[in-house]
């Protein structure tokens, strides 16, 4: 794969403001109609932004957290359903540039399909009993090993951009003694696997979480990536957990940028009689105005340093990542509850943006990692390094 098939480096982010300007043009007639907006990921393939995260031995951008954090919020203002399957896919493309986990040949072909077209990555690992699995336990899919292939069984839950994936990296099981566990990379479309349309959701309706079924799929024997006994990698990676912590916060932020813009619109343009002059004019407005402005700085401040330190190679950012986090979201969501807050049913009105801006807000709260388990590893981590003693 050569640079001249995935763009040029740096990644291309001076694209980035008429690619979200026409994802927001239609983010509304997806979001109505539950529908997973295709042409919107064309357009963030077409300006080279859905590989900018290749890396450079694979002919690729090499874009770090920090591009990506740029990219995430930007997409994430025009449209967070496409902001978060490119942000599952430049994530998966980030770790292989870092590990090299995938097979060279499995890689290979997924770099020169997308080369030409889009081609979605997803990890589904949450399963209906098991829940996500970061709070513990093994996959009830099953991967039987037969002559020259995995047989994989099973079914997957909030599988974000099921219909669209171009490869799917399946939590499974083996059946051995004793037990291994990893990812096994499925074709979309692949014969076997079917898209449940189960996705009802309150926000980021045109995502397609949808349920996914895998029934006895073939998949090639070295097709594997990560298998190995349960415990046996160590725990979570840190660089990995910062990279979703930080993408997924700077989208939410993205989509309270966007809820702060219709804000001061219609502050501009609404001029009740009784007053005379616009909204905007008012002190009241304008002092809530400046607490989403400060609020939204800071925690885009705060992000955007640790993407940067994180990129830089500082350990420490990685572990202030998931602190990151639930500063970030929360300013978010506060920040779109307020507007909402400040117009009254102009703010919940299907015809105003700013109900569904809302809506997708407040599915930052679902994220791993979730704000009860970073508090409580923060907390815990605080209290060890001072200990109590007898009359403290």
């Amino acid at each position: 794969m050569t640079r001249d098939l995935l763009g040029p480096a740096p990644p291309a982010l001076d694209r980035l403001p008429e690619v979200a300007a026409a994802l927001a043009a239609r983010a509304d007639e997806h979001d109505r109609a539950a529908t997973f907006p295709y042409e919107g990921v064309a357009a963030v393939h077409d300006a080279g932004l859905l590989t900018a995260t290749v890396g450079t031995r694979f002919g690729g951008p090499g874009g770090g957290l920090a591009d990506t954090v740029r990219i995430l919020q930007a997409l994430g203002g025009g449209d967070p359903a496409v902001a978060l399957v490119t942000a599952m896919t430049l994530f998966t493309h980030a770790a292989q540039a870092r590990a090299g986990h995938w097979p060279a040949d499995a890689y290979r072909l997924l770099l020169e399909e997308s080369a030409t077209r889009p081609v979605l990555v997803n990890a589904l690992r949450v399963e209906p009993e098991l829940g996500t699995p970061v709070r513990g336990g093994l996959p009830a899919t099953t991967a039987v090993r037969r002559a020259g292939h995995w047989e994989l069984t099973g079914r997957k839950i909030f599988s974000t951009g099921a219909e669209a994936l171009g490869r799917m990296l399946v939590w499974a099981r083996t059946e051995e003694d004793p037990v291994r566990v990893g990812s096994f990379l499925v074709r979309g479309g692949s014969p076997g696997v079917t898209v449940l349309p189960t996705w009802d959701h309150l926000g980021l309706r045109a995502s397609r979480s949808d349920d996914v079924l895998f029934d006895a799929v073939r998949v090639p024997e070295d097709d594997v990536v990560g298998l190995a006994e349960p415990g046996a990698d160590g725990g979570r990676d840190a660089v990995v957990g910062a990279w979703n912590a930080l993408g997924l916060t700077a989208l939410y932020l993205g989509v309270a940028r966007a809820a702060q813009s219709w804000l001061t619109g219609f502050l501009h343009e609404r001029t009740p009689t009784a007053l005379g002059a616009p909204l905007a004019t008012l002190p009241r407005f304008q002092s809530a105005v400046g607490e989403i402005e400060v609020a939204l700085n800071g925690a885009e401040r705060l992000v955007t340093a640790l993407a940067e330190a994180a990129d830089a190679g500082d350990p420490g950012a990685a572990e202030q990542a998931p602190g990151a986090k639930v500063l970030g979201t929360r300013a978010a969501i506060a920040a779109v509850e307020q507007a909402v807050a400040l117009v009254g049913n102009n703010g919940l009105t299907y015809a105003n943006p700013l109900q569904r801006h809302h809506r997708d807000v407040l599915c930052a709260r679902v994220h791993t990692p979730q704000d009860d388990t970073v508090l409580f590893t923060a907390g815990r981590a605080a209290l060890a390094r001072r200990p109590l003693t007898e009359g403290n």
